[in-house]
């Protein structure tokens, strides 16, 4: 089931600052989840100080996280980026096209995005996650997208 772009709240009309070049990519990578039929949450928490840039949730309970890097200093300025692949069945990284591929950790997914969309270049290996921790994920990724709904619709509950 393909989620339908008009129910996804990708800018504000109010909004005035252009989003920055990672969130221009979470942007598409939102939209490319989307047409997998999974549902994506952009800035997820996760325990401690985690924080990922795109969780997703597919048709069949799967959880992927995808990291978005906008060039060079940002991925080498990432020092926790290990952490996220607890929490996911596939980790993967976005970058746009002019990132330097070659230096980013064997083993992940790759999905080259922009503003208006995606691709998967690279499957990320799929590490199931197990059944406590999935539990656990999938009712904080429900929590929290069901907050920042009610956010959209009452600033100050």
């Amino acid at each position: 089931m393909d989620i339908p772009m008009h129910a996804l709240p990708f800018s504000d009309p109010c909004e005035t600052v252009p989003p920055q070049a990672g969130q221009r990519i979470a942007r598409g990578v939102a939209r490319l989840m989307c047409s997998h039929g999974f549902a994506p949450v952009l800035e997820m928490p996760l325990a401690g100080k985690l924080r990922a840039d795109v969780m997703a949730i597919g048709p069949k309970g799967e959880v992927w996280i995808v990291e978005c890097k906008s060039c060079r200093a940002d991925f080498r300025a990432d020092r926790k980026w290990q952490g996220y692949i607890g929490y996911c069945d596939r980790f993967f990284w976005a970058v746009g096209p002019d990132f330097p591929q070659e230096i980013l950790p064997e083993g992940c997914g790759l999905i080259l995005a922009d503003a208006f969309g995606g691709e998967i270049m690279q499957m990320a290996s799929e590490t199931p996650l197990a059944a406590a921790r999935r539990k656990v994920v999938c009712r904080d990724f429900a929590r929290h997208a069901a907050l920042r709904l009610l956010a959209l619709r009452d600033p100050s509950p």
